[in-house]
Protein backbone atom coordinates (compact mmCIF):
# COMPACT_ATOMS: atom_id res chain seq x y z
CA UNK A 1 0.00 0.00 0.00
CA UNK A 2 2.90 2.31 0.67
CA UNK A 3 4.03 2.04 -2.97
CA UNK A 4 0.53 2.79 -4.26
CA UNK A 5 0.17 5.87 -2.14
CA UNK A 6 3.60 7.17 -3.08
CA UNK A 7 2.69 6.95 -6.75
CA UNK A 8 -0.62 8.65 -6.10
CA UNK A 9 1.08 11.52 -4.29
CA UNK A 10 3.59 11.85 -7.16
CA UNK A 11 0.69 12.15 -9.57
CA UNK A 12 -0.92 14.78 -7.37
CA UNK A 13 2.28 16.79 -7.12
CA UNK A 14 2.76 16.65 -10.87
CA UNK A 15 -0.56 18.37 -11.52
CA UNK A 16 -0.36 20.53 -8.41
CA UNK A 17 -3.66 19.07 -7.27
CA UNK A 18 -4.60 19.05 -3.60
CA UNK A 19 -8.35 18.39 -3.78
CA UNK A 20 -10.04 15.22 -2.63
CA UNK A 21 -11.82 14.68 -5.98
CA UNK A 22 -8.82 13.84 -8.14
CA UNK A 23 -9.45 10.07 -8.42
CA UNK A 24 -9.31 10.14 -12.24
CA UNK A 25 -5.79 11.57 -12.13
CA UNK A 26 -4.80 8.78 -9.78
CA UNK A 27 -6.36 5.79 -11.52
CA UNK A 28 -5.33 6.86 -15.03
CA UNK A 29 -1.66 7.12 -14.06
CA UNK A 30 0.15 4.35 -16.03
CA UNK A 31 2.72 4.12 -13.25
CA UNK A 32 0.00 2.80 -10.97
CA UNK A 33 -0.57 -0.02 -13.45
CA UNK A 34 3.19 -0.65 -13.54
CA UNK A 35 3.19 -0.79 -9.75
CA UNK A 36 0.38 -3.34 -9.90
CA UNK A 37 2.38 -5.50 -12.31
CA UNK A 38 5.37 -5.22 -9.98
CA UNK A 39 3.18 -6.33 -7.10
CA UNK A 40 2.23 -9.47 -9.02
CA UNK A 41 5.92 -9.97 -9.82
CA UNK A 42 6.61 -9.96 -6.08
CA UNK A 43 3.84 -12.50 -5.46
CA UNK A 44 5.20 -14.76 -8.22
CA UNK A 45 8.69 -14.55 -6.76
CA UNK A 46 7.51 -15.07 -3.20
CA UNK A 47 5.56 -18.21 -4.07
CA UNK A 48 8.44 -19.84 -6.00
CA UNK A 49 6.55 -20.25 -9.26
CA UNK A 50 8.66 -21.41 -12.16
CA UNK A 51 9.23 -19.04 -15.09
CA UNK A 52 7.06 -21.27 -17.25
CA UNK A 53 4.04 -21.14 -14.96
CA UNK A 54 4.66 -17.43 -14.28
CA UNK A 55 4.25 -16.66 -17.99
CA UNK A 56 0.72 -18.05 -17.77
CA UNK A 57 -0.12 -15.89 -14.80
CA UNK A 58 1.18 -12.70 -16.38
CA UNK A 59 -0.60 -13.38 -19.66
CA UNK A 60 -4.09 -13.95 -18.28
CA UNK A 61 -3.80 -11.04 -15.85
CA UNK A 62 -2.56 -8.67 -18.58
CA UNK A 63 -5.32 -9.78 -20.95
CA UNK A 64 -7.94 -9.07 -18.29
CA UNK A 65 -6.57 -5.56 -17.77
CA UNK A 66 -6.43 -4.97 -21.51
CA UNK A 67 -9.99 -6.19 -22.11
CA UNK A 68 -11.34 -3.68 -19.60
CA UNK A 69 -9.31 -0.94 -21.26
CA UNK A 70 -10.50 -1.92 -24.73
CA UNK A 71 -14.11 -1.87 -23.54
CA UNK A 72 -13.60 1.67 -22.27
CA UNK A 73 -11.84 2.80 -25.47
CA UNK A 74 -13.79 1.07 -28.27
CA UNK A 75 -12.72 3.56 -30.94
CA UNK A 76 -9.02 2.92 -30.26
CA UNK A 77 -8.71 -0.69 -29.10
CA UNK A 78 -10.24 -4.00 -30.12
CA UNK A 79 -11.16 -6.93 -27.90
CA UNK A 80 -9.07 -10.09 -28.16
CA UNK A 81 -12.26 -12.17 -28.19
CA UNK A 82 -12.28 -14.20 -31.38
CA UNK A 83 -8.54 -13.67 -31.79
CA UNK A 84 -7.08 -15.81 -29.00
CA UNK A 85 -7.76 -19.54 -29.11
CA UNK A 86 -10.84 -20.40 -27.10
CA UNK A 87 -11.69 -16.83 -26.10
CA UNK A 88 -15.04 -16.39 -27.79
CA UNK A 89 -16.63 -13.56 -25.81
CA UNK A 90 -15.76 -10.97 -23.17
CA UNK A 91 -18.42 -8.97 -21.27
CA UNK A 92 -19.09 -5.43 -22.44
CA UNK A 93 -20.20 -2.58 -20.14
CA UNK A 94 -23.85 -1.66 -19.88
CA UNK A 95 -23.27 1.67 -18.15
CA UNK A 96 -19.95 2.91 -19.57
CA UNK A 97 -20.51 6.49 -18.41
CA UNK A 98 -20.57 5.34 -14.80
CA UNK A 99 -17.39 3.23 -14.85
CA UNK A 100 -13.84 4.31 -14.19
CA UNK A 101 -12.16 1.97 -16.68
CA UNK A 102 -8.56 2.38 -15.46
CA UNK A 103 -9.64 1.46 -11.94
CA UNK A 104 -11.59 -1.52 -13.28
CA UNK A 105 -8.55 -2.58 -15.34
CA UNK A 106 -6.35 -2.52 -12.23
CA UNK A 107 -8.81 -4.67 -10.33
CA UNK A 108 -9.28 -7.11 -13.21
CA UNK A 109 -5.51 -7.53 -13.44
CA UNK A 110 -5.30 -8.31 -9.74
CA UNK A 111 -8.36 -10.57 -9.69
CA UNK A 112 -7.04 -12.76 -12.47
CA UNK A 113 -3.44 -12.55 -11.36
CA UNK A 114 -4.22 -14.05 -7.98
CA UNK A 115 -6.82 -16.52 -9.23
CA UNK A 116 -5.01 -18.26 -12.07
CA UNK A 117 -2.29 -20.07 -10.14
CA UNK A 118 -2.04 -18.62 -6.64
CA UNK A 119 -3.64 -19.35 -3.29
CA UNK A 120 -6.78 -17.33 -2.78
CA UNK A 121 -6.20 -13.84 -1.45
CA UNK A 122 -2.54 -13.43 -2.42
CA UNK A 123 -3.22 -9.87 -3.64
CA UNK A 124 -6.09 -9.04 -1.30
CA UNK A 125 -4.15 -6.51 0.74
CA UNK A 126 -3.07 -4.75 -2.43
CA UNK A 127 -6.62 -4.69 -3.80
CA UNK A 128 -7.89 -3.35 -0.49
CA UNK A 129 -5.36 -0.53 -0.71
CA UNK A 130 -6.51 0.29 -4.26
CA UNK A 131 -10.10 0.48 -3.07
CA UNK A 132 -9.13 2.74 -0.20
CA UNK A 133 -7.04 4.89 -2.52
CA UNK A 134 -9.92 5.72 -4.87
CA UNK A 135 -12.31 6.35 -1.98
CA UNK A 136 -9.83 8.70 -0.35
CA UNK A 137 -9.55 10.63 -3.60
CA UNK A 138 -13.24 11.17 -4.13
CA UNK A 139 -14.48 8.41 -6.43
CA UNK A 140 -18.31 8.44 -6.14
CA UNK A 141 -19.69 5.29 -4.55
CA UNK A 142 -21.78 4.49 -7.62
CA UNK A 143 -18.80 4.77 -9.98
CA UNK A 144 -16.72 2.67 -7.62
CA UNK A 145 -19.38 -0.03 -7.37
CA UNK A 146 -19.97 -0.13 -11.13
CA UNK A 147 -16.25 -0.26 -11.85
CA UNK A 148 -15.72 -3.10 -9.40
CA UNK A 149 -18.70 -5.00 -10.82
CA UNK A 150 -17.41 -4.70 -14.40
CA UNK A 151 -13.93 -5.76 -13.32
CA UNK A 152 -15.49 -8.82 -11.68
CA UNK A 153 -17.41 -9.69 -14.86
CA UNK A 154 -14.36 -9.50 -17.08
CA UNK A 155 -12.22 -11.34 -14.54
CA UNK A 156 -14.73 -14.18 -14.35
CA UNK A 157 -14.75 -14.56 -18.13
CA UNK A 158 -10.94 -14.63 -18.38
CA UNK A 159 -10.62 -17.06 -15.47
CA UNK A 160 -13.22 -19.38 -17.01
CA UNK A 161 -11.33 -19.27 -20.31
CA UNK A 162 -8.01 -19.97 -18.57
CA UNK A 163 -9.38 -23.14 -17.00
CA UNK A 164 -9.71 -24.75 -20.42
CA UNK A 165 -6.04 -24.39 -21.43
CA UNK A 166 -5.07 -27.87 -20.14
CA UNK A 167 -3.05 -26.50 -17.24
CA UNK A 168 -4.94 -28.48 -14.60
CA UNK A 169 -4.51 -31.70 -16.55
CA UNK A 170 -0.75 -31.25 -16.80
CA UNK A 171 -0.49 -31.04 -13.00
CA UNK A 172 -1.15 -34.76 -12.74
CA UNK A 173 0.47 -35.87 -15.99
CA UNK A 174 3.16 -38.54 -16.10
CA UNK A 175 6.51 -37.43 -14.70
CA UNK A 176 9.63 -37.13 -16.83
CA UNK A 177 11.67 -40.34 -16.99
CA UNK A 178 15.39 -39.84 -16.53
CA UNK A 179 17.38 -42.20 -18.74
CA UNK A 180 21.13 -42.74 -18.65
CA UNK A 181 21.59 -42.32 -22.39
CA UNK A 182 24.56 -40.34 -23.77
CA UNK A 183 23.40 -36.90 -24.85
CA UNK A 184 20.10 -37.03 -22.95
CA UNK A 185 19.29 -34.57 -20.18
CA UNK A 186 19.81 -35.60 -16.55
CA UNK A 187 19.39 -33.52 -13.35
CA UNK A 188 22.22 -31.13 -12.50
CA UNK A 189 23.85 -29.88 -9.27
CA UNK A 190 23.36 -28.58 -6.68
CA UNK A 191 19.65 -29.45 -6.43
CA UNK A 192 19.47 -32.33 -8.92
CA UNK A 193 15.85 -31.29 -9.33
CA UNK A 194 13.42 -33.20 -11.51
CA UNK A 195 12.58 -31.88 -14.96
CA UNK A 196 10.34 -28.80 -14.85
CA UNK A 197 7.04 -28.83 -16.73
CA UNK A 198 7.66 -31.70 -19.18
CA UNK A 199 4.08 -31.40 -20.46
CA UNK A 200 3.99 -27.63 -21.03
CA UNK A 201 3.82 -28.15 -24.81
CA UNK A 202 0.32 -29.50 -24.15
CA UNK A 203 -0.89 -26.12 -22.88
CA UNK A 204 -3.25 -24.38 -25.31
CA UNK A 205 -1.44 -21.72 -27.31
CA UNK A 206 -3.00 -18.27 -27.61
CA UNK A 207 -1.98 -17.25 -31.13
CA UNK A 208 0.35 -19.93 -32.50
CA UNK A 209 -1.38 -22.69 -34.46
CA UNK A 210 0.36 -25.29 -32.30
CA UNK A 211 3.33 -25.78 -29.98
CA UNK A 212 5.30 -27.38 -32.81
CA UNK A 213 4.56 -24.70 -35.42
CA UNK A 214 8.13 -23.37 -35.52
CA UNK A 215 9.86 -26.45 -34.11
CA UNK A 216 13.61 -26.20 -34.89
CA UNK A 217 15.73 -28.85 -36.56
CA UNK A 218 17.55 -31.23 -34.19
CA UNK A 219 20.68 -29.92 -32.43
CA UNK A 220 24.15 -31.20 -33.40
CA UNK A 221 24.54 -34.94 -32.83
CA UNK A 222 26.08 -35.85 -29.49
CA UNK A 223 29.73 -36.72 -30.07
CA UNK A 224 32.52 -36.33 -27.50
CA UNK A 225 34.92 -38.84 -29.04
CA UNK A 226 35.68 -36.84 -32.17
CA UNK A 227 37.32 -33.60 -31.05
CA UNK A 228 36.69 -32.11 -34.49
CA UNK A 229 32.94 -32.74 -34.37
CA UNK A 230 30.50 -29.85 -34.27
CA UNK A 231 29.18 -31.04 -30.92
CA UNK A 232 32.56 -31.26 -29.21
CA UNK A 233 33.48 -27.84 -30.61
CA UNK A 234 30.34 -26.35 -29.06
CA UNK A 235 31.08 -27.97 -25.71
CA UNK A 236 34.61 -26.58 -25.64
CA UNK A 237 33.32 -23.13 -26.59
CA UNK A 238 31.25 -23.15 -23.40
CA UNK A 239 34.10 -24.37 -21.23
CA UNK A 240 36.71 -22.01 -22.67
CA UNK A 241 34.40 -19.02 -22.40
CA UNK A 242 33.55 -19.90 -18.81
CA UNK A 243 37.22 -20.19 -17.92
CA UNK A 244 38.09 -16.71 -19.19
CA UNK A 245 35.08 -14.46 -18.58
CA UNK A 246 35.66 -10.72 -18.39
CA UNK A 247 33.89 -8.61 -15.77
CA UNK A 248 31.62 -7.24 -18.51
CA UNK A 249 30.67 -10.75 -19.61
CA UNK A 250 29.95 -11.72 -16.01
CA UNK A 251 27.74 -8.66 -15.63
CA UNK A 252 25.83 -9.58 -18.79
CA UNK A 253 25.31 -13.16 -17.60
CA UNK A 254 24.22 -12.14 -14.10
CA UNK A 255 21.98 -9.36 -15.39
CA UNK A 256 19.99 -11.84 -17.48
CA UNK A 257 20.25 -14.73 -15.02
CA UNK A 258 16.69 -14.23 -13.71
CA UNK A 259 16.87 -17.38 -11.60
CA UNK A 260 13.74 -17.24 -9.42
CA UNK A 261 15.08 -19.74 -6.91
CA UNK A 262 18.85 -20.16 -6.75
CA UNK A 263 20.38 -22.61 -4.30
CA UNK A 264 23.62 -21.34 -2.78
CA UNK A 265 26.04 -23.82 -1.23
CA UNK A 266 28.59 -22.72 1.36
CA UNK A 267 30.31 -25.74 2.87
CA UNK A 268 27.57 -27.81 4.49
CA UNK A 269 25.13 -24.89 4.49
CA UNK A 270 22.57 -24.28 1.74
CA UNK A 271 20.32 -21.26 1.32
CA UNK A 272 18.19 -19.83 -1.47
CA UNK A 273 18.05 -16.41 -3.09
CA UNK A 274 15.22 -15.14 -5.27
CA UNK A 275 14.93 -12.83 -8.25
CA UNK A 276 12.33 -12.10 -10.89
CA UNK A 277 12.05 -14.86 -13.49
CA UNK A 278 12.64 -14.23 -17.24
CA UNK A 279 8.99 -13.31 -17.99
CA UNK A 280 8.94 -11.14 -14.86
CA UNK A 281 12.04 -9.34 -16.12
CA UNK A 282 10.32 -8.60 -19.44
CA UNK A 283 7.17 -7.42 -17.71
CA UNK A 284 9.42 -4.97 -15.87
CA UNK A 285 10.93 -3.85 -19.19
CA UNK A 286 7.42 -3.09 -20.47
CA UNK A 287 6.91 -0.77 -17.52
CA UNK A 288 10.26 0.93 -18.15
CA UNK A 289 9.35 1.41 -21.82
CA UNK A 290 5.96 2.86 -20.92
CA UNK A 291 7.58 5.32 -18.53
CA UNK A 292 10.35 6.24 -20.98
CA UNK A 293 7.83 6.91 -23.76
CA UNK A 294 5.43 8.66 -21.36
CA UNK A 295 2.47 6.72 -22.68
CA UNK A 296 -1.09 6.97 -21.42
CA UNK A 297 -2.85 4.32 -19.36
CA UNK A 298 -4.52 2.59 -22.31
CA UNK A 299 -1.25 2.25 -24.22
CA UNK A 300 0.39 0.82 -21.13
CA UNK A 301 -2.18 -1.97 -20.78
CA UNK A 302 -1.90 -2.66 -24.51
CA UNK A 303 1.89 -3.00 -24.32
CA UNK A 304 1.72 -5.31 -21.31
CA UNK A 305 -0.90 -7.57 -22.89
CA UNK A 306 0.79 -7.92 -26.28
CA UNK A 307 4.16 -8.68 -24.67
CA UNK A 308 2.69 -11.14 -22.18
CA UNK A 309 0.95 -13.06 -24.98
CA UNK A 310 4.20 -13.22 -26.96
CA UNK A 311 5.99 -14.55 -23.87
CA UNK A 312 3.28 -17.12 -23.19
CA UNK A 313 3.32 -18.65 -26.66
CA UNK A 314 7.13 -18.50 -26.81
CA UNK A 315 7.38 -20.62 -23.66
CA UNK A 316 5.06 -23.24 -25.13
CA UNK A 317 7.11 -23.26 -28.34
CA UNK A 318 10.48 -23.65 -26.63
CA UNK A 319 9.17 -26.26 -24.17
CA UNK A 320 8.00 -28.30 -27.14
CA UNK A 321 11.57 -28.27 -28.46
CA UNK A 322 13.11 -29.01 -25.06
CA UNK A 323 11.11 -32.16 -24.45
CA UNK A 324 11.26 -33.28 -28.07
CA UNK A 325 15.07 -33.34 -28.13
CA UNK A 326 15.86 -33.77 -24.38
CA UNK A 327 19.35 -32.35 -24.82
CA UNK A 328 21.98 -32.71 -22.10
CA UNK A 329 23.38 -29.59 -20.42
CA UNK A 330 27.01 -28.43 -20.96
CA UNK A 331 27.76 -28.83 -17.25
CA UNK A 332 26.90 -32.54 -17.37
CA UNK A 333 29.03 -33.20 -20.45
CA UNK A 334 32.05 -31.23 -19.25
CA UNK A 335 31.97 -32.85 -15.80
CA UNK A 336 31.70 -36.37 -17.20
CA UNK A 337 34.11 -36.20 -20.13
CA UNK A 338 36.44 -33.25 -19.65
CA UNK A 339 36.71 -31.74 -16.16
CA UNK A 340 34.79 -33.11 -13.16
CA UNK A 341 35.40 -29.92 -11.17
CA UNK A 342 34.15 -27.42 -13.76
CA UNK A 343 31.15 -25.29 -12.84
CA UNK A 344 29.26 -22.72 -14.91
CA UNK A 345 28.94 -19.12 -13.72
CA UNK A 346 25.17 -19.49 -13.46
CA UNK A 347 23.22 -22.30 -11.87
CA UNK A 348 21.95 -24.74 -14.50
CA UNK A 349 18.11 -24.81 -14.67
CA UNK A 350 16.20 -28.08 -14.24
CA UNK A 351 15.15 -28.83 -17.80
CA UNK A 352 16.73 -29.86 -21.12
CA UNK A 353 19.14 -27.54 -22.89
CA UNK A 354 17.82 -27.19 -26.46
CA UNK A 355 16.34 -24.72 -27.19
CA UNK A 356 17.21 -21.86 -24.86
CA UNK A 357 14.03 -20.67 -23.15
CA UNK A 358 15.32 -17.25 -22.14
CA UNK A 359 16.71 -16.47 -25.61
CA UNK A 360 13.45 -17.60 -27.22
CA UNK A 361 11.08 -15.65 -25.01
CA UNK A 362 13.33 -12.56 -25.06
CA UNK A 363 13.35 -12.46 -28.86
CA UNK A 364 9.59 -12.95 -28.91
CA UNK A 365 8.98 -10.18 -26.36
CA UNK A 366 11.31 -7.86 -28.28
CA UNK A 367 9.19 -8.28 -31.41
CA UNK A 368 6.04 -7.43 -29.49
CA UNK A 369 7.56 -4.37 -27.83
CA UNK A 370 9.09 -3.15 -31.08
CA UNK A 371 5.63 -3.25 -32.67
CA UNK A 372 4.43 -0.88 -29.94
CA UNK A 373 7.39 1.49 -29.49
CA UNK A 374 9.39 1.23 -32.72
CA UNK A 375 12.72 -0.19 -33.89
CA UNK A 376 15.17 2.26 -32.32
CA UNK A 377 13.76 2.70 -28.84
CA UNK A 378 16.62 3.38 -26.44
CA UNK A 379 16.08 2.65 -22.75
CA UNK A 380 17.90 1.77 -19.55
CA UNK A 381 16.84 -1.45 -17.86
CA UNK A 382 16.88 -0.99 -14.08
CA UNK A 383 15.02 -4.24 -13.30
CA UNK A 384 17.89 -5.92 -11.51
CA UNK A 385 18.87 -2.97 -9.36
CA UNK A 386 16.69 -4.16 -6.49
CA UNK A 387 18.71 -7.39 -6.53
CA UNK A 388 22.04 -5.59 -6.39
CA UNK A 389 22.90 -5.82 -10.11
CA UNK A 390 23.79 -2.64 -11.99
CA UNK A 391 21.62 -1.29 -14.82
CA UNK A 392 22.25 -1.94 -18.50
CA UNK A 393 21.27 0.33 -21.39
CA UNK A 394 20.11 -0.75 -24.85
CA UNK A 395 19.53 0.91 -28.21
CA UNK A 396 16.48 -1.26 -28.85
CA UNK A 397 14.50 -4.22 -27.52
CA UNK A 398 16.03 -6.42 -30.18
CA UNK A 399 19.52 -5.38 -29.03
CA UNK A 400 18.55 -6.49 -25.51
CA UNK A 401 17.37 -9.85 -26.83
CA UNK A 402 20.65 -10.29 -28.73
CA UNK A 403 22.59 -9.58 -25.54
CA UNK A 404 20.51 -12.19 -23.76
CA UNK A 405 21.59 -14.63 -26.45
CA UNK A 406 25.20 -14.18 -25.30
CA UNK A 407 24.26 -14.06 -21.61
CA UNK A 408 23.14 -17.68 -21.48
CA UNK A 409 26.35 -18.75 -23.22
CA UNK A 410 28.55 -16.69 -20.89
CA UNK A 411 26.63 -18.18 -17.97
CA UNK A 412 27.75 -21.64 -19.09
CA UNK A 413 24.26 -23.11 -19.24
CA UNK A 414 23.73 -23.18 -23.02
CA UNK A 415 25.68 -23.96 -26.16
CA UNK A 416 25.88 -20.84 -28.28
CA UNK A 417 24.42 -22.51 -31.35
CA UNK A 418 21.33 -23.21 -29.22
CA UNK A 419 21.04 -19.54 -28.31
CA UNK A 420 21.32 -18.49 -31.95
CA UNK A 421 18.61 -20.93 -33.02
CA UNK A 422 16.43 -19.86 -30.09
CA UNK A 423 16.69 -16.19 -30.97
CA UNK A 424 15.71 -16.93 -34.57
CA UNK A 425 12.70 -19.00 -33.50
CA UNK A 426 11.68 -16.47 -30.86
CA UNK A 427 11.56 -13.80 -33.55
CA UNK A 428 9.23 -16.02 -35.57
CA UNK A 429 6.92 -16.54 -32.60
CA UNK A 430 6.86 -12.84 -31.74
CA UNK A 431 6.28 -11.83 -35.36
CA UNK A 432 3.42 -14.31 -35.64
CA UNK A 433 1.77 -12.80 -32.56
CA UNK A 434 2.25 -9.26 -33.84
CA UNK A 435 0.96 -10.09 -37.33
CA UNK A 436 -2.11 -11.99 -36.18
CA UNK A 437 -3.39 -9.83 -33.33
CA UNK A 438 -5.51 -6.80 -34.14
CA UNK A 439 -5.51 -4.81 -30.93
CA UNK A 440 -5.09 -1.15 -31.81
CA UNK A 441 -7.50 0.35 -34.35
Amino acid sequence: MKNILSIAFCAMAFVACTTKNDFKLITSNPELYANTVHELNQVVMGNNFSPIVASRNYAYAAIAGYEVTAAGNPTQYQSLAGQLHGLTQVPQPKNANEIDFPYAALLAYCNVGQAVTFPEGSMKEYVDSLQKLVSDHGMPSKVKANSEAFAKEVSAAIIAWSKKDNYAQTRSAEKYTVKDIPGRWVPTPPMYASAAEPHWKEIRTMVLDSASQFRPSPPPTFNVTDKKSEYYTNVMMVKNAGDSLTEEQKHIANFWDDNPFKINVNGHAMFSTKKFSPPGHWMSIVGIANKTAKVDFATATYAYAKTAIALFDAFIHTWDAKYTYNTVRPETVINKYIDPNWRPLLQTPAFPEYTCGHSTISASAAEALTSVFGENFAYTDSTELEFGIANRSFSSFKAAAEENNWARFYGGIHYHNSCITSTEKGKLVGSWVVDHLKMKK
